[in-house]
């Protein structure tokens, strides 16, 4: 009787290993604060924002002046939109345009805030937008040596994202900047997120 006892535990044991192995997995998937701070959506965007600004620096605008607020003037960092529907953006929108004025004040760029100005277009769960009429507005209030605006494309399987760089008073692009992100699941959690 023992004989047969022991090959079920022993079945048993090793069964029940594989759960306890199971329901561990998701576990160890979690993302790490390590794997975060090095997370590839942060670094490309600033890197995008590198690229824009390095595109100004070079640009005759900049050379021959014609910004109205001059090299020591502050920028205007827009929410980026959805291309298809210019008036909406999503999580993904807004938290590129805040990584953008995050890489501009931190290469040693002056950045308006624009949430806490009224002079800015404001729509609930949508962000700062820049109306046409407003861009001048509030960049001469500010004497804005330009704007950034934006805009993102999803496709099958990428997010195309533009970036732009605006003399306000001629609405001239000085800089631009293309970029593609992936469609994984993070990117399209915050798509979907915040409408």
């Amino acid at each position: 009787m023992m004989t047969r006892v022991l090959p079920i535990c022993l079945a048993s044991a090793f069964v029940l290993s594989g759960c306890e192995t199971l329901t561990r997995s998701p576990q160890s998937t979690e993302p790490t604060y390590e794997q975060a701070a090095q997370h590839s959506f942060k670094l490309t965007n600033y890197a995008a924002l590198d690229a824009l600004m390095k595109g100004y620096q070079g640009s005759s605008a900049v050379a021959g002046n014609h910004i109205a607020g001059g090299s020591g003037a502050p920028f205007l960092v827009a929410t980026l939109a959805n291309i298809d529907q210019l008036e909406q953006s999503s999580t993904l929108g807004r938290t590129i345009s805040e990584q953008i004025a995050s890489r501009m004040t931190q290469t040693g760029h002056s950045v308006i805030e624009l949430k806490v100005r009224n002079g800015v277009y404001m729509k609930r769960n949508e962000g700062e937008f820049l109306l046409t009429r407003e861009i001048r507005e509030v960049a001469t209030s500010h004497k804005a040596q330009a704007v950034v605006i934006g805009t993102y494309a999803e496709s099958a399987s990428f997010i195309h994202v533009n970036l732009k760089l605006v003399d306000p008073s001629t609405s001239i692009i000085i800089a631009a900047h293309d970029y593609t992100l992936p469609l994984d699941r993070q990117n399209r959690s915050m798509l979907t997120r915040g409408r």
